[in-house]
């Protein structure tokens, strides 16, 4: 494999944001990068665009579908970040799919409450006819992750593996509030954006049919591990209507979470890096059975 050809990083995404402009018509030379990490995002102060990279390997699908799901729910007033008009897309440049969005100006940092009403929205949001959306699959993650990360020693893969098992069998007997329904998928501070209009989700790429309790407890993990004072999911569980931590099932979702957050790290992460050593850092914690352990964010 070549490493080199296949690097993901700050220095090799701008020739690919200079292609793709040049095909919708914009200019990339004032573009600043926002995020390098699953995606690279980069700000087009002009026409007031962002600009989302995939990572090579990404299913085009996908893409479609999130552009599809994401045009959708803006004509159905869900408080979301749209594409950006007028462009066909997505585009494919050298393996990697580009997306234009609307670019929405921010007018402070999110709080875990100001995901509330774009999140219940969401979740009472019918279908639109015709889409169609994969159900949530957590195990299924884990496992590509597995088999697609070159980080991991044997020992950590090995006891990954045993523990996602064990898990998988405590998840296959949760009983939720409610059936089956839209959910975002990754629903944490990174993820929203306050305008001076209220607040809206972004990054639609993992949204799927599942149940709401994902949402929740993925935001509830974030708060725990990244340190937010947890007066802040208070507010948000006030917010939305209904506490999490209080449903039985809880700490086996909690765990399931983070699972899927350790390994989907592990294969983005590149060797001797600050996010490497975080992800091993999680396993160590994780094996020690230290399960209030703070997170650095990646």
């Amino acid at each position: 494999m070549n490493r080199q050809a296949d690097a993901f990083n700050s220095a090799t995404t701008p020739p690919i944001l200079e292609t793709a402009c040049l095909s919708a018509g914009f200019d990339s030379s004032g573009a600043r990068l926002l995020r390098h990490h699953t995606n690279a995002v980069y700000l087009l102060p002009q026409p007031g665009a962002v600009v989302k990279i995939t990572r090579r390997g990404t299913r085009l699908p996908r893409i479609r579908r999130t552009l599809e799901l994401a045009g959708e729910l803006v004509a159905l007033h869900v408080p979301v970040t749209g594409p950006y008009p007028g462009i066909v897309q997505p585009m494919t440049v050298h393996g990697h799919h580009v997306t234009f969005w609307t670019a929405i100006d921010p007018v402070r940092a999110p709080h875990a409450a100001d995901l509330a009403y774009p999140l219940h929205q969401l979740h009472n949001t019918r279908i639109p006819t015709g889409l169609d959306l994969q159900r949530l699959d957590p195990f299924a993650a884990v496992s590509r992750s597995l088999a697609r990360t070159s980080l991991l020693d044997d020992e950590e893969r090995d006891f990954l593996t045993d523990y996602a098992g064990r898990l998988a069998k405590e998840y296959e007997r949760l009983e939720y509030a409610g059936s089956a329904r839209l959910i975002h998928g990754d629903a944490h501070h990174s993820n929203a954006l306050v305008s001076a209009g209220g607040p809206v989700l972004a990054d639609l790429e993992s949204a799927c049919m599942g149940h709401v309790e994902w949402d929740l407890t993925t935001l509830a993990v974030h708060c725990e591990r990244f340190g937010h004072p947890s007066s802040e999911y208070d507010e948000f569980a006030d917010c939305y209507g209904r506490d999490i931590r209080n449903w039985p099932g809880y700490t086996t979702l909690k765990a399931v979470r983070e699972l899927r957050m350790i390994t989907t790290n592990s294969w983005k992460a590149q060797a001797d890096t600050p996010a490497a050593h975080e992800v091993h850092r999680r396993i160590d914690g994780l094996r020690a059975g230290v399960l209030d352990q703070p997170w650095n964010l990646l």
